[in-house]
């Protein structure tokens, strides 16, 4: 089921479940980010593997492999 770096998703629900699955959602990721939430828009410090926009509470997560860049942040919605 771990499909290494090659993995593909073609929504936020998908990649929150694989970083669950994965046991990464509470652990820090090598360097924070800031990205911009798909939900409100706003902008917010992510330091997790998953985490949740302070401003709306929408659930946003990234796989380890692509924790680099915050084009690869998928939201999975309010409540996830």
């Amino acid at each position: 089921m771990h499909d290494g770096c090659s993995g593909s998703f073609t929504d936020g629900k998908q990649v929150v479940d694989k970083v669950r699955m994965m046991g990464f959602s509470n652990q820090f990721m090598p360097i924070p980010m800031t990205v911009k939430c798909a939900v409100c828009d706003k902008d917010f410090e992510m330091e997790t593997f998953e985490a949740q926009c302070p401003e709306c509470e929408a659930v946003h997560a990234v796989t380890p492999c692509h924790a680099f860049d915050p084009i690869h942040v998928m939201s999975a919605g309010k409540g996830y």
